[in-house]
């Protein structure tokens, strides 16, 4: 185990053959190959343009991968040694596609283009490397494919994604992030921040105790945030609707309820009963705010509507917890 952190158990790249060389260089191009098409068929249902980037950029791969073995041929056999990135010291390593793929496709792009980079820095040092003019050329020729037009990505990106279809998969890529994280975040937030209010605020002025207004809170901020986590999960597997993963959304609902009704509990650990509740109303009018804002900004809510929705469903709880407080 210590081996393999240290890297101790690898061999360093100047000590590779030119045979080992275009051996690496093979198996990195299959490697490359299988994270594009992987990539692909990720992509393939909600951006096809995409994909077909994606597609061809492997098909690319798979023509270096044929010339490299021909040279391998040529020079030293059928018999192609057994050797990987990951056996080589300080050699660049790919993240697995599973890590890419919850990412926005911009980014998956800029991966792409990475990839495209650091192939690129590779094949330029295995070709000062090596002394056969015919393996340099080729090694030459990969390394200006590989950085020609900046990148295949951006390349392919132009041809089979104009500005029009990438305005479109944009929005499409928005959209599955509001129905993934934002909405079930927003009513998640919603109701941590104003179902809480009334237990908090009735405990803080039927008690007038800080530390048993701060359990109070902490026990319905947390009860909720498992309650509305499970419901959001389990009510919709997203199949048919489209909404994405339910353990995200569910993460999602469960961690902004919990928060939104922390948020106002947490002052309560100060001991000072006036100076805890102060804070904890200012909080709750930031709280509200930030409701305010997500609605505006993602769910393209109208401000007017959507201060007027919040204040008044604030109000009325807080109003609540007022009257049973002092009851």
């Amino acid at each position: 185990m210590l081996a393999r952190i240290l890297g101790s158990g690898r061999r360093s790249f100047k000590s590779l053959s030119e045979q080992e060389v275009l051996a690496l260089a093979i198996s990195s191009e299959e490697d490359d190959a299988r994270i594009y098409l992987a990539y692909a068929d990720h992509l393939r249902d909600d951006f096809p343009q995409s994909a077909r980037v994606f597609e061809e950029m492997a098909e690319e791969e798979s023509v270096h991968r044929a010339r490299l073995i021909e040279r391998h041929k040529t020079r030293f056999g059928d018999r192609i040694p057994l050797i990987r990135r990951e056996h080589v010291r300080g050699f660049y390593e790919r993240k697995p596609d599973w890590l890419v793929r919850n990412q926005s496709i911009d980014k998956i792009r800029l991966t792409a283009e990475e990839m495209e980079a650091q192939a690129h820095n590779f094949y330029l040092a295995a070709a000062a490397r090596t002394e056969d003019a015919d393996t340099r050329k080729l090694l030459g020729d990969l390394a200006l494919a590989e950085k020609s037009h900046e990148s295949l990505a951006r390349r392919l990106g132009l041809e089979h994604t104009p500005e029009d279809v990438q305005a479109e998969e944009a929005q499409t890529d928005r959209r599955k992030f509001i129905l993934t994280y934002v909405q079930p975040g927003l009513a998640g937030l919603m109701d941590g921040s104003v179902s809480t209010l009334a237990p908090i605020f009735a405990t803080a002025f039927a008690t007038g105790d800080t530390w048993t207004t701060f359990l109070v809170g902490l026990s319905a901020s947390v009860g909720a945030g498992i309650s509305m986590g499970f419901t959001e999960a389990a009510h919709d597997d997203g199949v048919i609707s489209g909404r994405g993963s339910p353990l995200k959304r569910g993460l999602a609902s469960g961690i902004m309820t919990a928060i939104g009704g922390l948020g106002h509990a947490l002052p309560y650990l100060i001991p000072d009963f006036t100076i805890a509740t102060t804070v904890a109303i200012a909080v709750v009018f930031v709280e509200l705010w930030a409701i305010a804002w997500i609605q505006n900004h993602w769910m393209d809510t109208p401000w007017s509507r959507a201060i007027f929705q919040v204040v008044l469903g604030g109000a009325l709880v807080f109003a609540a917890g007022l009257l049973i407080g002092n009851a």
